[in-house]
């Protein structure tokens, strides 16, 4: 059946309430003035080394020190309490301040918009709200400018496909996972990126390396979480509204509104329009170097928030029009153009269930239910690709704090995929399409152990078996451990196992748009592959501040990989089973420090060695960039009315696939590219409910030259757009509206 359809329902889970042990713990929870929850906040027993930080979620619990009954709780960007606990509390619901007031003055303090979790047993690093206003962030593809770990390159030079790497590899071993449920993957996965509007966004979580087992078996390299505005959230906004404007001709709408029913139920509703408007061809080959794109998002979610019993429930449907390829303007006129065309319907829908037998102790059931209908119908020149994927996912999940030493979280997990397939590979309009159904159904289940004897050592344990009908069975095995001797260091490390399976012609569809060949050899293998982490990260007073240190090694070795051959044949993709060596090293480090008041700079270095082997030569991986290098800064003034933020980049240079020779003797392209510098800015005007921002993106201008080779001749077999590795248009400008109208 081509289409079909799903309805589903589903839980919401992880409702963090923290056990506490009768008059020898007190636990609790670290808030703002506004209500919004403060990881990584620290506490401790007055003149004792007794102390904690708030996990994710803001929340703590801390063994009681004998005979004292001062508790001092800080954290950077705000004023530093002492509070006297009574040796009969166990719960308290702390609010620290961001300011201090001066006669009719309010010098406010500023937190850093990205932090590490410092409670995490992984490394994550937290990306707040106030991080993804530094700059446009229109959509999830920009929201990673100001971050070290993440990049978002783009897949090709004539469809505007973007991919996330991490860790050196791309996106497709990045785990996408939208409030702890997977999503994005298949054949979203190479336009999925522009499928999360930024003012949606309430954070992000990135997680390198291996995690937990519960979300999965697919995160080879990391996760990254994006948390949406929630209705049943206190500081959800009544109504709030985002308007945007490029000098590239891009315009977007974005709008939400939260409605309370009662003190148990609410809902909300999200809308999202962008346009670009305007086919542009800055380097003058005639090809378009941004698509133009028109999409329409929705989003409507309901919660229910009782006692005992957790309810949520959404729907979302996007509409996208991306039009590219070859542009008459100047010198061009074109009788038969190269034209791409996609058009996307895009359907989701979740239910969310839980039900708390036991809050002491967070003992809980879940149950998650989602569905998804992704149809694209693409064409490229005269090659088409049509393909509708369907996919239904379930997860049942206990959890439980037996101790305060000792949690469990076990379940069992069912994913189904199935892609219906049209398409042509060639130009030639009397070759047949091809047909073809791909399918997958995974049924699992895990067991995931935490040991946290004390607040400086946590252990991690998880392993999980499935069993797929294409692979058989196959087991996950994952180990994270945190070690923190004191308040100034923390140390981690991780080993894991990942999998996931490799539907070639759906997440590369964008390789269509070029003349290149796609050969995929038969029974391809499932990708499997070990990751190995180690990281530190240290808090070490500065005069009178905290500066922040970070750094982290991972190592990632491929056992099983479908590889992508671009050296073989100049005029091919060669998709083949690994047959010899694959694997990435990563080194990174990062400093943060906030100078004076209301300023915070982030400086970080980066690393990347990634190698594969083909027919028998190890290759340095094509485009991928050897090192990158950042420095983000942020000011914002003491009435907090102005916001300057800037962020420079320097992206490494890398290898290019194998060139060839043409018949005047010269390479098609060269061997290597060199690295380039980009800079950004954004300056922000702060009112009671609006604000107003402007900036700049690649103001140097940078853009590379000639990324599609043989753009006079789109019909000839010289064609390739796969050559891009920086920037193809240069510098913009933009400017944006923010409205929101407050619950309070």
């Amino acid at each position: 059946m081509r289409h079909l359809s799903i309805t589903f329902l589903f839980i919401l889970l992880n409702l963090s309430t923290y056990a506490t042990t009768v008059h020898r713990t007190l636990s609790g929870s670290v808030t703002d003035t506004k209500g919004e929850t403060i990881p990584g906040a620290n506490l401790i027993w007055l003149h004792t080394s007794t102390g904690t930080s708030t996990d994710a979620n803001g929340a703590f619990e801390l063994e009681r020190a004998e005979g004292n009954n001062q508790l001092v709780v800080s954290c950077i960007g705000f004023n530093t309490d002492t509070l006297n606990i009574s040796s009969e509390q166990e719960y308290i619901d702390i609010t620290l301040s961001e300011g201090v007031e001066l006669q009719e003055v309010n010098v406010v303090a500023r937190k850093a918009g990205t932090q590490k979790i410092r409670n995490s047993v992984s490394n994550a690093d937290l990306i707040s709200k106030d991080e993804l206003f530094r700059a446009a962030c229109c959509n999830l593809g920009e929201s990673f400018v100001t971050n070290p770990s993440v990049d978002v390159n783009y897949s090709d030079a004539a469809t505007g496909a973007k991919q996330i790497r991490l860790l050196g590899l791309s996106g497709t071993y990045v785990q996408i996972l939208t409030e702890n449920i997977p999503n994005f993957r298949g054949a979203s996965s190479a336009y999925g990126l522009g499928y999360v509007p930024g003012p949606w966004m309430q954070s992000i979580q990135v997680s390198k390396g291996t995690s937990s087992v519960k979300n999965g078996y697919e995160a080879l390299t990391g996760q990254i979480n994006i948390e949406f505005k929630k209705p049943q959230n206190p500081e959800a906004d009544w109504v709030s509204a985002n308007l945007f404007a490029s000098t590239t001709s891009r315009y977007e709408a974005n709008a939400d509104a939260t409605v309370k029913l009662n003190d148990k139920w609410s809902t909300m509703l999200l809308a999202h329009y962008e346009n670009e408007t305007k086919a542009h061809d800055a380097n003058g080959d005639g090809f378009t170097d941004i698509p133009e794109v028109e999409q329409y998002n929705f989003f409507n979610r309901w919660a229910y928030m009782g006692s005992k019993y957790l309810f949520q429930a959404g729907i979302k449907a996007l509409n996208e029009q991306r039009t590219s390829g070859q542009v008459s303007h100047g010198g061009h006129s074109f009788r038969n153009p190269y034209l791409i065309d996609m058009n996307t319907d895009r359907y989701e829908a979740f239910v969310k269930q839980a039900y708390i037998f036991n809050k002491e102790h967070n003992t809980n059931l879940a149950l998650i239910i989602t569905g998804t209908i992704h149809n694209l119908d693409a064409t490229y020149g005269h090659k088409l690709y049509n393909v509708n994927q369907q996919n239904a996912y379930a997860s049942l999940i206990f959890e439980s704090n037996f101790t305060d030493q000792h949690a469990l979280s076990a379940g069992l997990s069912f994913n189904y995929d199935r892609y219906d397939q049209d398409y042509r590979l060639t130009n030639n309009v009397a070759d047949t399409p091809l047909k073809a159904i791909d399918d997958e159904a995974v049924t699992g289940g895990y067991a995931q152990y935490t040991y946290t004897p004390n607040d400086k050592l946590t252990l991690m344990l998880g392993l999980r078996g499935d069993y797929s009908d294409m692979y058989g069975f196959f087991v996950t095995p994952r180990a994270n451990i945190r070690y923190a001797p004191n308040d100034y260091v923390t140390f981690r490390a991780s080993v894991g196992k990942g999998y996931r399976t490799n539907h070639v012609l759906a997440e590369n569809n964008f390789l269509l748009a070029s003349s290149r060949s796609i050969q995929i050899d038969k029974d391809l293998k499932q990708e499997e592959a070990w990751n190995y982490g180690f990281s530190i990260a240290s808090y070490l007073p500065v005069c009178g501040k905290t500066l922040n240190l970070n750094g982290e090694y991972y190592y990632t070795q491929f056992v099983n990989q479908v590889v992508v051959d671009m050296e073989t044949n100049p005029h091919a993709v060669i998709f083949s089973n690994l047959n010899g060596q694959s694997y990435s090293h990563v080194f990174q480090v990062e400093a943060t420090y906030p100078f004076f008041q209301g300023f915070n700079l982030t400086a970080a270095w980066r690393m990347t060695y990634v190698k594969n082997e083909i027919n028998g030569i190890l290759y340095e991986k094509p485009l991928t960039g050897r090192y990158k290098g950042l420095i983000t800064a942020s000011y914002k003034t003491p009435l907090g009315k102005w916001q300057f933020d800037v962020t420079w980049q320097q992206n490494g240079g890398g290898r290019m696939p194998t060139p060839y020779t043409l018949e005047n003797g010269n390479a098609s392209w060269d061997a290597r590219y060199k690295s380039f510098e980009q800079v950004s800015m954004q300056i922000t005007r702060n009112f009671r409910r609006w604000s107003i921002y402007i900036g700049g993106e690649n103001l140097t201008n940078f853009t590379q030259k000639n990324p599609i080779i043989g753009a006079d001749n789109p019909w000839g077999d010289a064609f390739d757009a796969t050559m891009v590795w920086g920037p193809m248009h240069g510098a913009k400008g933009y400017i944006g509206i923010r409205f929101n109208w407050a619950r309070n």
